[in-house]
């Protein structure tokens, strides 16, 4: 068995929750992240270099950025760890 496989077996939780964030605790679960900031700032400028003012740049980019946190909070909820704090 590859090791790729043996760190991706969902046995092993991918994130822990402190408070209202889920930080990664393994290689996926950075790279999940990593995605989720690079797309962020993709969807920025993509959507400033269509946009004519402020304020529709703004409003558009952050109901992408609420999207993008949903995706990341569900898959955080779907494979966290429990922190007791």
């Amino acid at each position: 068995m590859s090791a790729f496989f043996y760190i991706s077996e969902m046995n092993s939780p991918l994130f822990r929750r402190t408070r209202i964030m889920y930080w990664p605790i393994s290689i996926i679960g950075w790279f999940i992240l990593i995605i989720a900031v690079a797309s962020v700032i993709y969807l920025f400028i993509d959507i400033d270099s269509r946009s004519h003012s402020v304020s529709d740049t703004l409003i558009n980019w952050m109901f992408n950025c609420l999207l993008v946190a949903a995706v990341y909070s569900a898959i955080g909820f779907f494979s966290e760890k429990m922190v007791k704090e």
